[in-house]
């Protein structure tokens, strides 16, 4: 073998909550120099690495192509001969029905290293998020996985269905929707009680998730009329009473709602986070880019003689990174700011310094650059004051500043470029008002979200699709160019944002079962 053969991980990424994936799983993540990835897998778990992903079923003009197994194996081993770190990221668990151990066997026979990463498997996961146990010492002292869907070559079932009826605890199908009628017959018919309660589960630990629950006799009729769809889960047994009372998940405060992140794409990281915990699925559809500046020779030069400046203003946490940043790569560290004192416009650009060891002096109250400028002005009367900003900024500061007598500079540390059009996929999820809020977290934002939604969308906005705003300028701007406001933040933060909707959310769930009493 090649010395410069390279290594496959199979990798379990969980049933679809980003939060699931293993901390071994992020770490092959973050090696990978490609990665192949299942239609199951939550594709934000690609924002951990920066390898070339493909999907095993995609899109074409003649529909969805999957690649078939043998295919498969050989894009691994290819990507592995050539050297690189090959990751294939599998729903839940890669051996539990994942076809993760032909995989491995194939690798194994073609002598390519591998390693295999486990992962949360969706059956225990999606017992769990649904409010039940599949194990429990009162209801099954064990369980059992079984597939709904068999190899279509063998030439009859290897299940059998009485011995499954008299099984004494949980029985979990997997990829079983499409027999989930005939599945219910074969049991009731093999011995097992009509009145045996079942619970399916689809899109499991998604924003998505939907649970419905009844007896054998009547869960398929059931699961129509709720309109389920695959991928799910069907699982049999005393255990699934437990939901009545444990059922957590679907009570998060966003449950199923779809929030559209409008942050450059380099920003969103916590956004993300906060919108899963929140229980909505975020929808990424950034309208600006972040970009370094163009050349760093001023910025440089600037840094060179940072000691002489009484304050450094920061109005973003971009800014600092990019400053502080710059400095460390040319040798220097905080000694180089000798005497300067920080300002930052609010909480986000407050932390962004504690990455640094560094602590603002000024943090108003109200997150906006008149505020900013309020509480520095009395401070800055000819001194010197270093501003790093990015290459467009409001006004208000300068103008405030300058007017108060300090001695202000200005550096441009990054860039915002605008984004010049989205996916045609996110197209089509806005004209079939597929989102139910937009957060908008400035003025530029708001024109750019504008700009960018196709045109068959646009009566959407404000109706299907609402938009929630950072603050009282950002909601101004919004109303001057035809975005209406459904919640404005208090805070004037992303947190707002979300919080603005969490409240609007939950009055109008108010207002719901109120007329519901009333009627």
């Amino acid at each position: 073998m090649s010395a410069s053969v390279g290594k496959v991980y199979l990798v379990g990424a969980g049933p679809g909550d980003p939060g699931l994936l293993t901390l071994r799983g992020l770490e092959c993540l973050r090696r990978a120099d490609v990665i192949l990835y299942d239609g199951l897998v939550n594709p934000i778990l690609l924002r951990h690495s920066k390898a070339k992903a493909e999907r095993t079923c995609r899109v074409s003009a003649g529909g969805e192509r999957h690649l078939d197994q043998e295919e498969i194996n050989q894009r691994l081993m290819a990507a592995a001969r050539l050297g690189k770190i090959v990751v294939r990221l599998k729903g839940g668990d890669p051996f539990v029905f994942g076809r993760g151990s032909e995989e491995a066997a194939a690798l194994a026979e073609a002598g390519i290293p591998f390693e295999v990463v486990p992962g949360v498997t969706a059956a225990v996961a999606a017992g769990e998020y649904a409010g039940f146990s599949v194990t429990h010492r009162d209801h099954a002292s064990a369980v059992a996985f079984i597939t709904g869907h068999e190899n279509p070559t063998k030439d009859a079932s290897s299940l059998d269905y009485k011995v499954l009826a008299a099984f004494p605890g949980t029985l979990v199908f997997y990829m079983g929707w499409h027999r989930l009628k005939q599945i219910a017959d074969s049991l009731i018919t093999a011995g097992k009680n009509v009145s045996t309660p079942v619970a399916v589960i689809s899109h499991a630990s998604w924003p998505s998730q939907q649970t419905v629950t009844a007896t054998l006799v009547t869960i398929a009729e059931q699961v129509a009329s709720a309109g389920l769809r695959p991928p799910s889960l069907i699982i049999v047994g005393e255990c699934v009473q437990q939901r009545e009372r444990l059922a957590w998940f679907e009570k998060r405060p966003l449950f199923g709602r779809r929030i559209g992140v409008t942050r450059a794409d380099e920003q969103a990281d916590l956004q993300i986070d906060r919108i899963f915990e929140l229980g909505a699925e975020p929808v990424l559809m950034p309208t600006l880019e972040i970009e370094a500046p163009e050349s760093w020779d001023s910025v440089d030069s600037m840094l060179r003689r940072v000691g002489k400046f009484d304050w450094i203003v920061f109005t973003s946490a971009n800014g600092v990174r990019a400053l502080l940043g710059r400095m460390w790569e040319l040798g220097g560290d905080a000694r180089w700011l000798v005497k300067a004192r920080l300002a930052a416009i609010g909480p986000s650009t407050a932390a962004a310094l504690n990455e640094f060891q560094l602590r603002a002096d000024v943090v108003p109250e109200s997150y906006r650059a008149e505020h900013l400028a309020a509480a520095l002005c009395p401070q800055v009367s000819g001194r010197r004051v270093l501003w790093a900003r990015a290459n467009r900024v409001r006004e208000v500061l300068r103008t405030e500043l300058t007017a108060a007598g300090a001695r202000l500079e200005e550096v441009v540390v990054y860039q915002h470029r605008d984004v010049v059009s989205w996916p045609d996929e996110m197209n089509q999820r806005l004209i079939a008002g597929q989102l139910d809020w937009i957060g908008v977290s400035s003025p530029a934002i708001a024109r750019n979200v504008v700009r960018l939604v196709p045109e068959a969308a646009r009566t959407r906005l404000g109706g299907k699709i609402r938009i929630a705003s950072i603050s009282p300028v950002t909601s101004a701007v919004c109303q001057e160019i035809g975005l209406p406001v459904s919640a404005e933040a208090t805070q004037h933060t992303w947190d707002g944002i979300l919080s603005a909707i969490e409240r609007v959310e939950r009055e109008e769930a108010y207002q719901r079962r109120s007329g519901s009493a009333g009627s």
